[in-house]
């Protein structure tokens, strides 16, 4: 069974230098319906203006990934961690007993467009950690890229979290199937393009929450970039 958000659905916060919308509660957008799926907590797709970006802040026990789209994300950690991230790479960071850090706009002159996602830990209290990795459009062209899991399995970035990330970029008329097992649920994210899910259209900013147990097809409708999280029960 399938679920469906629209992208207009979702929460939607806009200051000077950021234009955000929420597919769960976060911050001042409060739905108790949209709390979050399993271990999926945040998926904020996040707009930041040239120049500007997220002043150093702390966080813990919460696994965050940044997913580009657009543009360049520069991250800086009290890990001692410096670096820029461009379309294609994906960062993970496991704040664990607590870190500090800022992201920011390093272009003077192009907007950035990234996915800023939270997945709930399986064990908390643990060292911070970092880690990177580039992907690229071709490997998800060919089929679900895995990008995140608990494991590091398939060169995927090892994380403290039941999940797994998935990416795949489909061409129009190009299909993409994908079988959840019966303990698992499963959410997808349109990042960019146009597919259909199941009979359903479904574009950028628009997800579905997936019941477990469950086989579905995906049919690219105009080239799409999209994401799939595979969740604990």
């Amino acid at each position: 069974m399938l679920t469906i958000r629209k992208a207009a659905e979702r929460g939607h916060f806009k200051n000077q230098w950021l234009d955000s919308h929420h597919s769960f509660s976060f911050g001042d957008y409060y739905d108790p319906k949209h709390m979050g799926l399993s271990v999926l907590r945040v998926i904020n797709d996040d707009r930041v203006i040239a120049g500007a970006g997220f002043p150093t802040h702390p966080h813990n026990n919460m696994e965050i990934v940044s997913y580009v789209l657009e543009g360049e994300l520069a991250h800086r950690d009290s890990m001692g961690n410096g670096s820029v991230i461009r379309k294609g790479d994906v960062q993970r960071m496991s704040a664990g007993t607590g870190v500090t850090h800022s992201e920011y706009n390093p272009s003077t002159t192009e907007g950035t467009h990234f996915l800023q996602i939270w997945l709930l830990p399986t064990q908390r209290n643990i060292q911070p950690s970092y880690a990177q990795a580039y992907f690229s459009e071709a490997d998800k062209a060919s089929g679900w890229r895995l990008l995140v899991s608990p494991t590091g399995a398939e060169g995927s970035l090892a994380t403290n979290t039941e999940a797994l990330f998935y990416a795949t970029v489909v061409a129009n008329n190009v299909e993409r199937s994908y079988s959840l097992a019966a303990d698992r649920l499963g959410y997808l994210f349109v990042a960019s393009g146009s597919i259909d899910l199941e009979g359903e259209t479904l574009s950028a900013g628009d997800g579905a929450a997936i019941s477990a147990d469950s086989s579905f097809k995906v049919l690219g409708k105009a080239t799409a970039e999209v994401l799939l999280f595979d969740l604990p029960v």
